[in-house]
């Protein structure tokens, strides 16, 4: 028997110490496989007419003197052909979720993905919606019809 970790699998009858860390239990052959996670590439999904939603990692490094400033776009770049695919496939929108930082629930200014939406704005040279907030009235208003090709 197996439970989950976060890091793992342990079997159930050894308490995780150090020595007995997930990345030190070989895992069962079943988890190795490709087909274990059943996921579709992106490639492989019909995304014509539809509204697509990718959680992508924007938590970018910025200027400490300048927040605006982004010191290296390669998480961005990462992003690009995912977006790009979906776009000129067709699909109905695209909306990114990301974080930046760890604010402890709060918003702060300086956390602001605003900086990343221009930056992946001329990246992709297309206009990106950039909205403040990831719940509430505004944000489905905006995702609820948006514009073909946004």
């Amino acid at each position: 028997r197996f439970w989950l970790k976060p890091l793992g699998l342990v079997p159930h009858r050894v308490k995780p110490t150090r020595s007995t860390l997930p990345h030190r239990i070989p895992f069962p052959a079943a988890s190795r496989s490709p087909m274990a996670l059943n996921k579709l590439r992106i490639d492989s999904v019909d995304v014509t007419g539809k509204r697509v939603f990718i959680r992508v990692d924007f938590n970018v490094p910025q200027d400490k003197q300048d927040p605006s400033k982004i010191t290296n776009t390669q998480r961005i770049d990462a992003a690009l052909p995912t977006i790009q695919h979906c776009l000129e496939k067709g699909c109905k929108s695209v909306v990114l979720c990301s974080h930046l930082g760890r604010p402890d629930g709060q918003a702060m200014e300086k956390y602001s993905l605003a900086p990343v939406a221009k930056c992946l704005e001329g990246k992709l040279s297309k206009p990106v919606t950039f909205l403040k907030d990831c719940v509430g009235a505004d944000v489905e208003a905006a995702c609820a019809d948006p514009a073909a090709g946004s």
